[in-house]
């Protein structure tokens, strides 16, 4: 960059703003069109969303193909973040790869699976932090708002504690369960969205303040240069004299 330019800010392009849409509706979609078509109903509030994905449901490819999708849309998100942390882009990467392990490693009929498990305990943690994982300046004063230290701690906070309650009901043989789980993983589904959309309208206000700092200052009535005197008239030559 030539020196004395201004970085133009990056904005976040359309297919990012695309994948962070479809992944809560993918999320949600799924695991209400999948419980819709269990043969003698099926519980959202008791039973898990992996249930639904399990050996032993009904039509599980809907929900499968569903986490396929909401996987792939987070790690297409974390590329397209370009204005947010490189940690908290890995992190959300790291999710989508996680929640593609979820949906390769179904549940059995009975019983349940390590590998199931893990896939699932490293998505839920990484798609909760990765918001509070910080950039290498933490102090920008022009950030977009859902990038702002408080605000990506605060929404951190609020995913953790979702996370937390679903543990509680897990450990616990709580009877809300499913209610805990979809609650948290619905959350970390739209938290992309909201920062895509964030950085999105920030990016005009940006640009907007770039072109201001690149642009030269106005010359004022008493900025005109520097005079010695009079001087030669515009057809006189200064070599003869008057």
């Amino acid at each position: 960059m030539r020196p004395g330019a201004v970085r133009r800010p990056t904005g976040i392009p359309w297919w990012g703003l695309v994948s962070a849409a479809a992944a809560p509706v993918l999320l949600v979609g799924g695991w209400t069109w999948a419980a819709a078509l269990q043969p003698g109903g099926f519980d959202p509030v008791r039973e898990t969303i992996s249930a639904l994905a399990g050996l032993g449901a009904t039509r599980r490819g809907i929900m499968t193909a569903a986490l396929v999708g909401v996987g792939l849309c987070h790690l297409t998100t974390s590329a397209a973040l370009r204005t947010a942390p490189r940690a908290g882009r890995a992190a959300l990467g790291l999710g989508g790869l996680a929640t593609l392990g979820v949906a390769a490693a179904p549940l059995p009929a009975d019983g349940g699976s390590a590998a199931h498990t893990a896939f699932a305990t490293t998505a839920f943690v990484a798609l909760a932090v990765w918001p509070a994982l910080p950039p290498r300046r933490d102090r920008a004063p022009r950030a977009p708002f859902p990038l702002r230290r408080p605000v990506r701690l605060a929404a951190a906070g609020l995913l953790l504690g979702l996370v937390g309650w679903f543990g509680l009901e897990l450990f616990g043989a709580g009877d809300r369960l499913g209610l805990a789980e979809r609650a948290a993983a619905g959350a970390q589904a739209v938290w992309p969205l909201v920062v895509v959309l964030g950085c999105r309208l920030a990016a005009p206000r940006a640009a907007v303040t770039a072109a201001t700092a690149a642009a030269p200052p106005a010359a004022g009535p008493g900025r005109r240069g520097r005079t010695s005197g009079p001087g030669p008239g515009p057809s006189q030559d200064p070599r003869t004299g008057p």
